[in-house]
């Protein structure tokens, strides 16, 4: 189920601790279409851009900010540990944004910083 959060305005909506719109992930995609080929798909391209080794059952996320199942990533990551280990919900509420915790992200995909920059205004 995705999640219902406070995070709106006119230019985006916030669905991640770090500012990644989950609603555009394909992972998220496949897991609220329940389409098994796709989550294959997923996980055959995605082991191989990320030397890993993933199954179609990880391809399974409703969203950083959900309730939900979350990619393994996704307790992994360092930005939603961070935020949430200070009783944040993102990047957004952190006087200390950005970070080092969010550079290599915002490094590699501005638009996330840009969500969240949006979200301090």
């Amino acid at each position: 189920m995705p999640c219902n959060n406070i995070w709106e305005n006119d230019m985006t909506k916030l669905t991640s601790a770090c500012g990644l719109d989950c609603t555009g992930c394909e992972c998220y995609l496949a897991t609220q279409s329940g389409d098994l080929e796709q989550k294959k798909d997923i996980a055959v391209r995605w082991s191989k851009n990320y030397d890993a080794n993933l199954t179609a059952d990880d391809i399974n996320c409703a969203g950083c900010l959900s309730e939900g199942p979350l990619f393994s990533w996704c307790g992994k990551c360092p930005i939603r540990a961070c935020a949430f280990g200070k009783g944040y919900q993102s990047c957004a509420e952190c006087a200390d944004f950005p970070c080092p915790t969010n550079e290599f992200l915002y490094s590699a995909v501005p638009a996330a910083k840009e969500n969240i920059e949006a979200h301090r205004k």
